[in-house]
């Protein structure tokens, strides 16, 4: 018997520690190895650049720079609604973009940092990135007017004295009716249709078997996420993976089309 094997990068957030666990850990297809590498998002954006991993999560923002090397996969997308990133700043503060003179950001090639641009309508904002379990306290300690956070950010903001100024994705969702489409998984063009058939159908039924007995998986998803709070882990696999995860669907496709032109228009393309 023949055995391919193929490198996947994806990120130690709860919602893809969830979804590859058994891809990962369970034996799902002996003919198909699977070696992994854990990345905070930017980095795999960065490294898709030159083609590092056969198949890689990615910000859909990245996708857009690399597809003509990469193709998305129809499972293990990170797509929703409520589940935006969060523009913020401190209490008692009247910060605005117009107002401000720096604002975080996880990263130039990541959705958050797209999101933003189209909210504000300008490409040329004060940004400095910085990874996104970083922000809340660069923010915090008042070394930034402004921030975008995402991933489980989004739920202890509050606990470090900050408040949202806008949510990036509630205004994508009335902008455009359809879901926000956040990050992908993709594979090389290279290594053909067959492969990426067989690697969707093992992501597909890794997540299938995640929710069968989601108790499996939890000593491997709290070591990987950067916190270690129960129900804040729980929040955040229930808010990111849902049923595009499993598929995109048509408003899925139709959601990443509708982003793709703005991303186009907004950098002139």
């Amino acid at each position: 018997m023949n055995e391919s094997r193929f490198t996947l990068a994806y990120s130690p957030c709860p919602n893809d520690t969830f979804i590859f666990y058994n891809l990962i850990h369970s034996n799902l297809d002996p003919r198909i190895q699977i070696v992994e590498e854990l990345k905070d998002v930017e980095e795999l954006n960065q490294s898709a650049i030159i083609g590092r991993y056969d198949i890689t999560k990615l910000s859909f923002s990245a996708y857009f720079q690399v597809a003509d090397r990469y193709e998305i996969l129809d499972s293990g997308s990170a797509l929703g609604r409520g589940c935006g990133p969060l523009l913020i700043r401190r209490k008692g503060t009247d910060f605005t973009i117009a107002k401000a003179k720096s604002i975080l950001s996880p990263g130039s090639m990541t959705t958050a940092n797209l999101l933003l641009q189209l909210y504000a309508g300008n490409s040329d904002l004060p940004l400095h990135y910085k990874r996104y379990d970083k922000i809340i306290h660069e923010l915090s300690q008042g070394n930034a007017d402004l921030g975008v956070i995402i991933h489980e950010e989004r739920f202890t903001y509050q606990d470090f004295g900050l408040e949202v100024l806008a949510d990036l994705g509630e205004w994508w969702e009335k902008t455009t009716s359809y879901p926000i489409p956040l990050g992908c998984i993709a594979i090389k063009r290279s290594l053909g249709k067959g492969t990426k058939e067989q690697i969707d159908h093992l992501i597909k039924k890794s997540l299938q078997l995640a929710w069968q007995n989601p108790k499996e998986a939890k000593e491997y998803i709290l070591a990987n996420s950067q916190n270690k709070d129960l129900d804040v882990v729980q929040s955040h696999i229930d808010l990111y993976v849902n049923s595009f995860s499993e598929s995109l669907g048509i408003e899925g496709h139709e959601a990443i089309q509708d982003l793709e032109a703005r991303y186009r228009k907004l950098n002139k393309l």
